[in-house]
């Protein structure tokens, strides 16, 4: 899967995981040694206990409008959003300031 930041017509990430199951939402990215992108649905926030590298986060809407962003989110830390939005992609660092993203652009996603 590949998401694209309609908005800006940029690149966001590609091959990314989408985690489905309870396991992989509850384990994210803590279980890779190198960053990747994955994407998945919650509603409250995210965590990074247990991760070995800084990760860059954004949080959507239902329609995949960006309603949150966080740069360099570091380990052993806690993000919270509002809980009506659903989706959220952790991104290696530095992805954000590469693509573009601010809050208001509207994603793409692509199977």
């Amino acid at each position: 899967m590949r998401i694209k930041n309609n908005t800006k017509k940029t690149a966001v990430a590609e091959d990314i995981i989408y985690a489905r199951s309870e396991k992989d939402r509850l384990l994210g990215l803590t279980q890779y040694t190198t960053p990747r992108a994955m994407m998945f649905k919650t509603r409250w926030g995210i965590h990074t206990f247990g991760m070995r590298f800084p990760i860059d986060v954004i949080v959507c809407d239902a329609t995949l409008r960006v309603r949150a962003i966080r740069k360099n989110l570091t380990p052993n830390h806690i993000f919270f959003w509002n809980p009506r939005w659903g989706y959220v992609l952790e991104l290696p660092q530095g992805t954000i300031q590469k693509s573009e993203v601010e809050c208001g652009d509207l994603l793409v996603r692509e199977e």
